[in-house]
């Protein structure tokens, strides 16, 4: 193993809720928690010195650009073990070792079925109405009976499924790779991505984000879904048409949308969305728990420890973190 200097400078980028410094032990780490977001140059001018990073999940991207103005930098630390937004060829490229941290998948398991529950029964409209000294507004939807249409089934996307099994619902399953067995698994039936949509009475998103995946659900595929039917996306905002999505809220088609992810985020001051009816907006809560947080900063600390001791790296995500 080549030698390293112990680490003199590292910043915690993207800690908007400051949940960073209380979720770990950081005692005697060189660290800075940044709570504001940052564009490219920004991030450059404020990272010219680090020689050590650490990430909360795709806050902030990570692109080869940034990377060719940080010579210092010789860590990388991404929450979770997947991060779509650092490029990790040009790590590799300019010796820069990245490793990853633990994370659970029920956060946003339990979130997706807070945000299925709350459109299904309504609870933010009649909570509003009862604080306006209203009382009942219309009828809810039951989910004993309905059919829940699950896009992707990983981690995620099949602890939704159990859930779904336990409040009675029929399960169906689509993703560009899934297989029959993938989906009985979950105790769901595969079905083509229109018979996903057509036959749903709620659809929830856990697709990964790539150039494929962007967009995959348009007006044609919203366009097929029952008068009335419902939409949760806590997997990544571009999945779906945001232009096509409004229209289908407007128009009264869509019965109701709870979206937690976006682009960009933080969400912009004018995004469209905010103004479309029938909606529940979240500000990426899906992995934001007590318990998560400790996983991913005690794990960041784990790496940062083990790099000023020369030791192993844990969770390896490119060859420099190997070597």
């Amino acid at each position: 193993m080549t030698p390293r200097a112990p680490l003199r400078r590292v910043l915690v980028l993207d800690d908007f809720g400051d949940a960073a410094p209380e979720s770990a032990d950081w005692s005697g780490l060189p660290v800075t928690f940044l709570n504001e977001k940052l564009n490219e140059d920004d991030l450059a001018a404020r990272l010219a010195d680090a020689d050590g990073v650490v990430l909360i999940r795709e806050r902030s991207a990570f692109p080869a650009t940034l990377l060719r103005r940080l010579p210092r930098l010789r860590l990388v630390v991404t929450t979770g073990m997947h991060n779509r937004t650092l490029d990790l060829n040009a790590c590799d490229a300019a010796g820069v070792a990245v490793c990853g941290t633990p994370s659970l998948a029920s956060p946003t398991v339990e979130l997706t079925w807070g945000l299925i529950l709350a459109l299904a029964r309504r609870i933010p409209q009649q909570e509003q109405r009862l604080r306006q000294g209203a009382w009942q507004e219309g009828a809810g939807l039951g989910l004993d009976g309905t059919t829940l249409s699950i896009a992707g089934l990983g981690r995620i996307g099949a602890g939704v499924a159990a859930i779904g099994r336990a409040f009675g619902m029929r399960l169906l399953a689509w993703s560009p790779n899934m297989t029959a067995a993938t989906a009985e698994a979950s105790g769901a039936e595969l079905v083509d991505k229109g018979t996903l949509f057509r036959r749903a009475d709620v659809v929830t998103l856990h697709l990964g984000l790539g150039p494929s995946t962007r967009g995959i659900i348009g007006a044609a595929e919203l366009g097929l879904m029952r008068r009335g039917a419902l939409l949760v996306n806590t997997a990544r905002g571009p999945l779906v048409d945001q232009a096509a999505l409004i229209g289908a809220l407007q128009s009264g088609h869509l019965g109701g949308a709870a979206i937690d992810t976006h682009e960009p985020e933080p969400m912009a001051a004018g995004d469209p969305i905010r103004e479309a009816p029938n909606t529940i907006l979240t500000p990426h809560l899906g992995y934001v728990t007590q318990q998560n947080f400790r996983q991913y900063f005690g794990g960041a600390t784990e790496c940062l420890r083990a790099w000023n001791q020369g030791a192993c790296l844990p969770r390896p995500l490119n060859a420099a973190a190997r070597s």
